[in-house]
């Protein structure tokens, strides 16, 4: 007789309520991801090979059985999932325990450790604000005040998807179409890792999705003076829609829905940044008047 642990005879698995919980938790955070990337499910579908309709179930939390069985052996290893199924090398016990003292502590003191950790072993932040980088969504107002703040400021203007736009003889539809994410991510780290070099004085304009790929959100942080350029999200679609570009919002028949779920998903990563200023309602002038105050303050302080 087989064992209560085994599945029934016809392949199904039992759901159990702790089980149906891990699947939403997992479904959520593919979904949460996904929002993040500024990808639409049809898009995931295309780049993993994955059907929609998979997706669709995966994200709703219905996940198929292979996945509880990893989550069951791993909790039965007294471990991670993730690291179960990671390619990558073992951690170094350090790491491991490092990462095991930080998840005692608060958000308030996550905070302060990292930045503890960033001025002890890191790269230091330029003096008196001279690197700045602008994050936000497509229609914040990055370009258009980045450059104007760079002119009064008299430094370089620089954009990041012009940089990698370059670097690589490829625009960034054509890079996403023939290489995927990866690449894209491969060479915007690269020419992150190029402007930082070149310039000690800059204004730059990162593309929106920057924040989302942690290492180097982290070198942006730890390198430059970071500007949230926060607006509402009717100004983001209508910016968006002025300047004749519909991205990441292309083909889909809610677009509102999908910039406001974009935002929400980044919020939390873009209010690391070091100040934010709000755009909304602003005239371009007085929205490039906060900008300048903000990073005047940064200099005096």
């Amino acid at each position: 007789m087989a064992s209560s642990s085994e599945p029934p005879s016809d392949g199904r698995r039992r759901t159990l309520p702790a089980h149906e919980a891990y699947l939403r938790a997992v479904g959520e955070r593919v979904r949460l991801v996904r929002s993040r990337r500024g990808m639409s499910r049809k898009a995931l579908a295309i780049v993993s090979g994955v059907s929609e309709r998979y997706l669709a179930e995966l994200e709703r939390g219905a996940g198929n059985a292979s996945l509880l069985v990893l989550h069951q052996v791993a909790d039965a290893l007294g471990m991670h999932i993730s690291d179960l199924v990671s390619d990558a090398a073992e951690r170094p016990v350090d790491v491991t325990l490092i990462l095991h003292q930080l998840e005692r502590l608060t958000p308030t003191q996550l905070a302060s450790a990292r930045q503890l950790i960033a001025r002890t072993f890191g790269t230091a932040k330029p003096s008196s604000g001279r690197r700045v980088a602008l994050i936000g969504l497509r229609g914040a107002g990055k370009t258009t005040l980045g450059q104007r703040a760079a002119k009064a400021l008299e430094v370089p203007f620089v954009e990041l998807d012009r940089e990698i736009e370059r670097a690589s003889g490829m625009e960034l539809s054509e890079i996403f179409a023939t290489h995927g994410q990866a690449m894209f991510r491969q060479l915007e780290r690269q020419c992150l890792d190029a402007v930082i070099e070149r310039f000690d004085a800059a204004v730059i304009a990162t593309g929106g999705s920057l924040v989302t790929e942690p290492s180097t959100f982290e070198r942006l942080l730890t390198t430059c003076f970071v500007v949230w350029l926060s607006a509402a999200p009717d100004e983001h679609m209508n910016r968006v829609i002025a300047q004749g570009d519909l991205r990441p919002m292309k083909d889909s028949p809610q677009a509102m829905d999908d910039l406001r779920n974009i935002l929400d998903s980044r919020r939390a990563l873009y209010a690391k940044a070091d100040a934010v200023v709000d755009t909304s309602h602003k005239s371009d002038a007085e929205a490039l008047g906060a900008l300048l105050d903000t990073i005047e303050a940064s200099r005096q302080g």
